[in-house]
């Protein structure tokens, strides 16, 4: 068995320690966060930072990177106080990674990468139309994170975008069939399978395989 400690940790080549500790907690949530300037120029980029912080009101957190000169992301947020959260599938791969490309502050990388915007009333930030599953967030908290600049967003869920068939009876969202695809570390993607679903954990009772009626 390996055993690497903290020290070997930090003297590790820059790009190694990066990857290692970025895929070394497993699969991350994948997303593309919409926002939308002051002055109307919209702005797309892929995050893995997402997080579910409460049903009651329904919370998501997400991580921002240290802010930058030219984070227009952040700087929409702040701004607007709406942004949006959408799935990547497969055949949007490429164009979702290009995202992530540092383009000029004012490039809307949703022009820049072939993704088309879609609006709701009232609501500021743009949706990506390709997705899946969109989600439309209202801005409640941001916390700055002295320890290494990072900033957590923390919305509040008002809009929910998608078809029918993938939300089951119970609420349940069908992300397989959604064609959801998740990453490890900042550039290996995968798309999960659908293993089983259990039975709620009860002390000295075994879970059971629930029955999976996830489709309406």
């Amino acid at each position: 068995m390996t055993n690497i400690n903290s020290e070997q940790i930090a003297s590790m080549e820059k790009f190694y320690r990066i990857n290692l500790i970025n895929s070394i907690a497993g699969y991350k949530s994948l997303n593309l966060l919409g926002t939308i300037s002051a002055d109307g120029i919209t702005n797309l980029s892929i995050v893995s930072s997402a997080f579910h912080l409460g049903s009651n009101p329904p919370l998501l957190g997400i991580v921002m990177r240290p802010e930058r000169e030219h984070n227009d992301t952040l700087s929409n947020i702040r701004d607007t106080g709406h942004y949006s959260l959408n799935n990547v599938q497969p055949e949007w791969l490429l164009q979702a990674h290009q995202t992530s490309a540092s383009y000029p502050s004012g490039v809307s990388e949703f022009d820049a990468c072939g993704f088309t915007k879609e609006y709701v009333p009232a609501f500021k930030a743009p949706f990506v139309r390709q997705s899946a599953i969109r989600i439309g967030l209202e801005v409640k908290d941001m916390i700055g994170m002295e320890i290494n600049g990072t900033t957590i967003v923390i919305g509040e869920v008002i809009h929910i975008l998608t078809d029918n068939e993938l939300i089951g009876n119970d609420g349940l969202v069908d992300h397989e069939r959604a064609e959801t695809m998740v990453v490890a570390g900042l550039d290996s993607y995968y798309l999960p399978k659908f293993t089983e679903r259990l039975t709620y954990a009860k002390p000295g009772i075994n879970p059971k395989i629930k029955n999976q009626e996830i489709r309406v």
